[in-house]
């Protein structure tokens, strides 16, 4: 009865069994390497395997609905579906079925195959209308012209202006949103799964640092210089290298909330003569030229047909002889078009695309830069990805009320997924140094600023 639990390792048939031959369909797989436990308190699947918790027949009828990687996130996101253990091995060994951390299409189901979905949710009571997503999915579909100025703006609102306290708990107090630069591979977090010491958590910020260090010497940046930071965030870059190198840093970013902690963390580091935060989009900077211009994890925004464009644009803000950094998430695996209705665009970056290395470095180049270093980050990000969990979680009743229990648990599931997609090397993160031709040589070498 219910509240009782079952085994069907060895034939049972309740409600458990039947939800495992249903997420096989929908993920295309001859068996589910997951241990599923059902709302009735039935079981199935290998008993030491990881576990995926329906906790609700309303999880089943959002698969129905949206048979893929966006029924199942909604059904997670919800509170439906819960993965009650290691989140990592849970969507490492989902991932291996279903490839649930790829970006791209998901495997739809053949009209055979839904049929049976279909039979499947009569028998366990699950039929009836489509739930309503929940209340975090992504609206900006509704905001005109993709990439337009007014779309831009409303996609980066949505991911980042959620609120500054609740970025502070994941990104602690570097205020940093994108791969650090760690020592060595273990990041102190252990592979594999969330525990382990505290050194990947403790580590964070000076990784962190390690990180916008390096950037600040690829780009050759001296006292004096005039430095434009693309996609600034809260500012971090910006007073690293107005504090430690003694440059003028023009920082923009379309998110407001961002803006306004940057220059209240300027005037507190006694920053304001050498930073300035707009609220701005980089097609709109005119008052050029810049010595330097960064532009870290903000590329990923633009997309692949306005990626030529945004190499041209800053090539014509940059002074001959000037260099530009560009730090961008790659995707590794092959020639692949954007799901929309994946849990990415619906639920984190909305617009957002990720284009291969190759591609990057051609449009730079088609923009007449000159390619002096490429820098592979992709296990550095893994790392990264695995402490911002550990820090969610540790601090996850503060996470849930500053946003929502949807809205954290998206990250969870944003940051675990991504974690597994950069050890699988199916997405990359890349450090990719030009300069624009005239003025100084660069260095012979990279140990100039390695």
């Amino acid at each position: 009865m219910a509240g009782t639990t079952r085994s069907t390792a060895d034939g049972d048939r309740g409600s458990a069994a039947r939800l495992a031959k249903a997420l096989a369909i929908v993920l295309g797989t001859a068996d589910v390497p997951l241990r599923l436990k059902a709302w009735d308190g039935s079981e199935a699947g290998p008993r030491d395997a990881p576990v995926l918790e329906f906790r609700s027949r309303r999880a089943l009828r959002r698969i129905l609905w949206s048979p893929g990687q966006l029924g199942l996130s909604r059904a997670y996101v919800a509170g439906e579906l819960d993965a009650p253990g290691d989140i990592f091995a849970a969507f490492t060994a989902l991932s291996s079925a279903g490839k649930f951390a790829e970006p791209g299409p998901f495997r739809r189901p053949t009209v055979a195959e839904l049929w049976t979905l279909a039979a499947t949710a009569v028998r366990l009571g699950a039929v009836g209308s489509n739930p309503a997503p929940p209340p975090e999915e992504a609206r900006v579909a509704r905001n005109g012209r993709v990439h337009s100025r007014h779309r831009d703006a409303a996609a980066i609102s949505h991911h980042y202006d959620v609120g500054n306290d609740f970025y502070a708990l994941v990104l602690g107090s570097s205020m940093v949103y994108s791969c650090a630069v760690w020592p060595d591979e273990s990041g102190g977090t252990g592979k594999g799964s969330t525990g382990g010491n505290r050194a990947g958590v403790d580590g964070l910020d000076t990784a962190q640092e390690a990180k916008l260090d390096l950037v600040c010497r690829k780009l050759g940046l001296q006292p004096g210089m005039r430095v434009l930071d693309v996609g600034c965030g809260w500012g971090s870059f910006a007073l690293h290298a107005a504090g430690r190198y003694g440059v003028t840093v023009l920082g923009v970013t379309l998110s407001s909330e961002q803006a306004n902690l940057a220059r209240k963390r300027a005037a507190e580091a006694g920053l304001t003569d050498k930073v300035e935060i707009r609220v701005q989009d980089y097609r709109d900077v005119a008052d050029g030229p810049f010595d330097a211009i960064s532009s870290i994890g903000m590329s990923e925004h633009v997309g692949r047909e306005q990626t030529p464009g945004y190499a041209a644009s800053l090539y014509s803000l940059l002074r001959p002889g000037g260099r530009l950094l560009n730090h961008a998430i790659s995707w590794n695996a092959g020639p692949t078009d954007p799901d929309p209705d994946s849990f990415i665009p619906r639920y984190v970056f909305p617009d957002g695309e990720m284009i291969s290395l190759g591609e990057m470095v051609v449009a730079l180049e088609g923009a007449g830069f000159e390619v002096l270093d490429v820098e592979a980050l992709r296990q550095h990000y893994a790392l990264t990805l695995r402490a911002w969990v550990r820090r969610l979680e540790e601090n996850w009743d503060r996470a849930v009320a500053l946003t929502s229990v949807g809205r954290a648990r998206i990250w969870r599931l944003y940051m675990a997924s991504s974690a597994i997609g950069f050890e699988n090397g199916l997405t990359g993160v890349n450090q990719v140094l030009v300069q624009r031709p005239g003025g100084a040589e660069p260095p012979l070498r990279r140990t100039a600023w390695m």
